[in-house]
């Protein structure tokens, strides 16, 4: 009776989503001698292979990811006629360069990263009417961002100062542009779109018409 083999003492899949029965058929074409062997066996192989992946038959180069993953499960030991150039195994194992993470530490949070993005693009434009639009569509966007994390009020005052600190006294609102849109039009778009605060009490109209059925003693 053949002994069990248990899989913690089995070497480990090189993809295993194939199984182990496609591994052991990769081995057998490496211990094949004759290419033309070789051959045959591979290409049957890459049969079954898809066969196992219908949902990549409409991948484009769907054949070339399966003769890539073959000679990769091959360890790149495979010699076989591809129809495609052998992957490198040099360069699948190259690690890619770091991303160089942003860090910004803004002094007013609330605002976001994006304002002070727009702020710098609208001190590079030309004076005239559409950089004074786009200075007043900051502006407002800065108090809505405020309105959002201080849930009352503000001046507009305090989000002009702040304009100017954040620009370096570079960007100013005109004055025929003032006042800004009013805090309770923002509180009021808030509170449309289900964020503003809720009230776990339902309607007096609501609480009389559910008390209209009960019976009084």
């Amino acid at each position: 009776m053949e002994t069990l083999q248990y899989n913690t003492k089995r070497t480990q899949l090189i993809i295993p989503e194939y199984g182990r029965h496609v591994q052991l058929m990769i081995n057998q074409i490496l211990e094949t001698q004759d290419r033309d062997e070789r051959n045959k066996i591979a290409k049957a192989v890459i049969g079954i292979m898809g066969n196992m992946s219908p949902h990549l038959r409409d991948v484009p180069d769907f054949q070339h990811k399966l003769w890539d993953q073959l000679f990769i499960m091959a360890d790149f030991q495979l010699d076989v006629d591809s129809p495609f150039e052998k992957p490198q195994k040099e360069v699948l194992n190259q690690k890619p360069d770091r991303l160089a993470y942003p860090q910004r530490n803004p002094k007013y949070r609330f605002y976001g990263n994006n304002i002070k993005s727009m702020i710098t693009i609208a001190i590079g434009w030309e004076d005239g009417d559409l950089k004074n639009a786009l200075v007043l569509n900051i502006a407002n966007h800065m108090k809505k961002c405020f309105l959002n994390w201080n849930k009352d009020t503000v001046e507009d005052e305090v989000i002009l100062n702040h304009l100017m600190e954040l620009s370096d006294n570079q960007l100013k609102v005109k004055e025929e542009d003032l006042p800004l849109t009013d805090s309770a039009e923002f509180l009021k778009i808030r509170s449309k779109n289900g964020n503003g605060a809720k009230s776990n009490n339902p309607p007096v109209k609501q609480r009389n018409k559910r008390n209209n059925g009960r019976k009084r003693y």
